[in-house]
């Protein structure tokens, strides 16, 4: 059983400047909740409370964000609004959460590195902070599941179109099922033309124990930054790597667009405002059409 998650959450957020200039993209909010709260809420609805958050400098307000805020909830005791003061008491006990911090950012795979003495012999979850996730069965309750069953490092993946298969870390292999694949190669953010499959890795991972040794002789080598990538290639050959394709619905904040995507999906899915947002852009778009 997977009792324990890491969520790397130490990257500089370049791609959202200025926004992430003096906060965390992963505190950045989809309407009026912080990506990195739905992350949190994956790891706790797939029954795992123990939770590592890596950090780098610039990310107090993650752990203030999970931590409690006694002025705050007085504050919001004083104006008997009990629904509020719920919602931030559900906050600061959702899980146990714990940070670590990576002192430089030497790439996914060295903040993952240190996991190492967290996660100890024990696998594990890995949620990416830069996608969040839709679906019946959370994904990391899916990989969890597939874990079980194989025991081999899981990863998810997805399909996406040809032409942005550099965008992404990319899988081949053979499928032993509908959806699940025995991988043979991983190439970090292939060239259009050049990749083995258009099977994108989603962001979610559950990795053995194997990986941390794997980082490390990929430290030896890597000019600058350690990637995790290059870690599962050299598991390959020896411990296998399973891709699972995800049943769901995955949302992307890479990018800026992506952000903005994501933000309307998830208004249309809240019932207070999906309604009145919907008849919004329906008359924004018929404007912006006839501006043409």
């Amino acid at each position: 059983m997977i009792k324990k998650a890491v969520i790397p959450a130490a990257g500089l957020g370049t791609s959202f400047l200025p926004a992430t200039k003096a906060q965390p993209k992963e505190m950045l909010p989809i309407i009026d909740i912080p990506t990195i709260q739905y992350v949190v809420q994956e790891c706790v609805d797939s029954g795992i409370e123990d939770i590592l958050i890596i950090t780098g400098k610039g990310k107090r307000s993650i752990e203030d964000h999970f931590d409690r805020n006694l002025e705050l909830e007085e504050r919001i005791r004083e104006r008997e609004d009990e629904f509020w003061y719920n919602e931030l008491r559900h906050i600061d006990s959702m899980a146990n959460i714990h940070f670590v911090r990576q002192k430089e950012p030497n790439g996914l795979g060295d903040a993952l590195y240190q996991a190492r003495f967290h996660c100890g012999n024990e696998a594990f979850a890995v949620l990416l902070g830069d996608s969040i996730n839709d679906s019946n069965i959370p994904i990391t309750q899916q990989m969890i599941d597939a874990y079980e069953q194989y025991r081999h490092t899981i990863i998810a993946v997805q399909q996406v179109p040809d032409n942005r298969v550099n965008r992404y870390g990319i899988v081949g292999g053979r499928f032993l099922s509908e959806r699940i694949m025995q991988v043979s190669e991983m190439v970090e953010k292939p060239q259009v033309g050049k990749s083995p499959s258009n099977w994108a890795v989603a962001g979610r991972y559950i990795l053995t124990p194997e990986i941390f040794p794997a980082i490390e002789q990929v430290a030896k080598t890597a000019p600058q930054e350690v990637q995790l990538t290059d870690a599962l290639r050299l598991l390959l050959p020896t411990d296998g790597v399973i891709a699972m394709k995800i049943d769901g619905q995955r949302y992307d904040i890479g990018t800026k667009l992506d952000y903005l995507k994501t933000t309307v999906e998830f208004a249309l899915k809240r019932k207070e405002f999906a309604e009145p947002f919907a008849q919004f852009l329906r008359e924004r778009l018929a404007q912006y059409e006839s501006s043409k």
